[in-house]
């Protein structure tokens, strides 16, 4: 007797979590704020059930809509503040609550510091398990801000669109790709604000087309800005889907003419769909294809793709910092992993007896050594590769360092790095950070055998929730 065929069953769909949460999505509740988070939000709780209110600030009574919900903690919009902080002011930019780039303007800037030292505090004591209070704490000294805290970005990088049949260009709303057209940024250098006001009038009047990133159509995708802080050397570079632009000589004269201080324009080709702002082809349009800047005494080339920190009044005080920590008297063999263009190193070379810098992107190396030469310095030697791997090279030389200083991404170090520098036993290891969370987690990794003297942050980036920091460790043994 034949059998019969068994009917399959078409699978389940996976079965949703269901959680007893205290609020729903669309939920209206009144609820009091304990703190503000690593980007700036407050934190507060209902029925148990944290919540996290961009907009509200640290002992506020608010009223909120739940936005998004997960299983330990959800996102509510500010409606209402009900009894408002001592510390809350009015946010001076009248685009602050449209514009995803500063999220502590309605926050006093004195308060802004204190709140960057705490986030510091918690992320070493909770990720590092480093004591930050009482006997035996580490010093986490005030964050060092700024006397003017703004105007003070040297870099702008603009997406440029089109909404409602005209051409914008301006930043991104928080969390989303709406860009909000802007004039004028009060935490950008007003030259970064003038380029950008005028390639905008003139690609409307010239008629290029703006960048579409959902059709992927039109030329012109981003226009990114530089300027010589101490030189007033204006750079613009202007992101194109393609090579070929429209009347280009009418537009670099009509760039000229109305931004006196141009010394370069650049163009890059960047012809993907991609979120990511720059292409592999550069080309100069016209002057010159670098412009220059002084950080301190040291003369640097900035060329349109190469990293240089946004804020030259506090990078001096991180890289002043960096070299105290380093404990430099002319004697001292130095490594300086991440060096990208030279920056540090060329600091710190002004101390020791030599640097050595290593970054894996061999453009920054060549602007590094093009550094170093512009300012006369011959106690350095740059490499091109990954840190783990070329300094167990160097070691292999018979190069032993008395420091490691690493300036590592948002990442933080690679792990092989930091096996590599506890096999190098430097005296001291000086760390730069822009990131608190992989701050902690590298330097409990290192104080198996270094002990952390001192923290510093520093404000970068006032009236945003980012913070830098300089740390200093020290080999245990290696001095009292």
């Amino acid at each position: 007797m034949a059998k019969t065929a068994k009917k399959k069953s078409s699978p389940k769909p996976p079965v949703k979590p269901v959680y007893d949460l205290p609020v729903q999505v669309g939920q209206v509740v009144e609820l009091e704020t304990t703190g503000l988070n690593h980007d700036g939000a407050g934190v507060g709780r209902y029925e148990g059930y944290t919540l996290f209110v961009p907009g509200a600030l640290a002992s506020e009574r608010v009223r909120v809509r739940i936005e998004h919900t997960k299983k330990n903690f959800g996102f509510a919009k500010l409606l209402d503040v009900v009894q408002a902080s001592p510390f809350r002011v009015e946010p001076a930019c009248p685009v602050f609550s449209r514009c995803g780039g500063c999220s502590l303007q309605h926050l006093a800037y004195e308060e802004q510091l204190r709140h960057k030292q705490q986030i510091v505090k918690d992320n070493l004591r909770r990720i590092g398990g480093f004591p930050v209070e009482g006997e035996g704490a580490v010093t986490v000294h005030p964050t060092i801000g700024m006397t003017d805290p703004w105007r003070y970005r040297n870099k702008a990088q603009v997406p440029i669109g089109e909404q409602e049949g005209a051409l914008v260009g301006g930043f991104y709303a928080e969390r989303s790709h709406q860009i909000i057209d802007i004039d004028a940024c009060l935490i950008q250098h007003q030259a970064n604000d003038e380029v950008v006001a005028a390639v905008k009038r003139i690609a409307a009047r010239l008629n290029i087309q703006p960048y579409d990133e959902v059709r992927h159509t039109g030329l012109l995708r981003h226009v990114v800005a530089k300027v010589g802080a101490r030189t007033g050397e204006v750079m613009v570079v202007l992101i194109t889907t393609e090579d070929f632009i429209p009347q280009r000589e009418h537009l670099i004269e009509a760039i000229r003419r109305e931004v006196p201080a141009v010394t370069s324009i650049v163009q890059n080709v960047n012809p993907e769909k991609t979120n990511v702002i720059f292409g592999d082809k550069t080309v100069t349009l016209w002057g010159s294809d670098v412009i220059y800047d002084y950080i301190g005494p040291i003369k640097f080339a900035i060329s349109a793709r190469s990293f240089y920190q946004v804020n030259p009044v506090q990078t001096e005080i991180l890289y002043n910092k960096t070299l105290e920590y380093a404990g430099a008297t002319g004697t001292e063999t130095i490594i300086d992993a991440y060096c990208g263009i030279g920056t540090i190193s060329l600091f710190l070379a002004q101390k020791a007896n030599h640097v050595y810098g290593v970054e894996i992107v061999p453009e920054a190396i060549a602007d590094a050594n093009r550094n170093a030469e512009l300012n006369g310095i011959a106690n350095v030697t740059f490499a091109v590769g990954a840190a783990e791997e070329v300094i167990p090279a160097w070691k292999e030389q018979g190069i032993r360092p008395d420091v490691i200083v690493v300036d590592p991404p948002r990442k933080g170090c690679d792990e092989a790095l930091l096996t590599t520098i506890l096999q190098m036993q430097p005296e001291r290891v000086v760390y730069v950070s822009c990131n608190p969370s992989t701050l902690a987690r590298d330097l409990k990794i290192l104080s198996d055998l270094y002990e952390l003297k001192e923290v510093q942050p520093v404000d970068m980036f006032p009236h945003t929730g980012h913070v830098e920091c300089v740390i200093l460790m020290v080999r245990r043994g290696a001095e009292s």
